[in-house]
């Protein structure tokens, strides 16, 4: 039998709703400005800015996947509408004939070049700006310690 549910109490309850709101309302608008921007949907530009961090551009498409915290189908797909666009293209992974390579093309390079200025401006304008350097300090913390003891518990 389960165990008697752990309500929140109203202060954690108006902390995490508030939580919720601001990340539901900052990723809306953020997607949305990137696809007017750039043309790039927020899918778009979240693959190719991990490509582009990494030397070589290119990811092996679990190791993709885990970093995005996306299921291996979600990518797949993602990446299929991408490879159409000429945005990133597939290269077997010499070493294992069953893994792939996902690379970013000169043409997802320059997309992702064009969009990410007018991205950080909105990141900035948005969420940054909102904040003083000693709220961004405590966010980092506190962010870090969610995801370290996320870490810790099963998925």
């Amino acid at each position: 039998m389960d165990a008697t549910p752990r309500w929140l109490a109203p202060e954690q309850k108006a902390a995490w709703d508030s939580f919720i709101r601001m990340q539901e309302k900052l990723i809306g608008r953020l997607s949305r400005r990137v696809q007017a921007d750039s043309g790039l949907s927020a899918a778009d530009y979240l693959v190719l800015a991990k490509l582009t961090e990494v030397s070589g551009r290119r990811m092996r498409l679990m190791d993709l996947a885990k970093l995005l915290e996306w299921e291996k189908s979600r990518m797949s797909h993602q990446v299929g509408r991408m490879t159409k666009r000429g945005l990133v293209a597939k290269e077997e992974c010499p070493d294992d004939g069953r893994g792939a390579f996902i690379v970013a093309t000169p043409a997802g390079v320059t997309a992702i070049e064009n969009a990410a200025p007018t991205h950080v401006g909105h990141v900035r304008r948005l969420f940054i700006d909102a904040l003083s350097q000693e709220d961004l300090d405590t966010l980092a913390r506190i962010s870090s310690q969610v995801l370290a003891h996320m870490e810790k518990q099963p998925d």
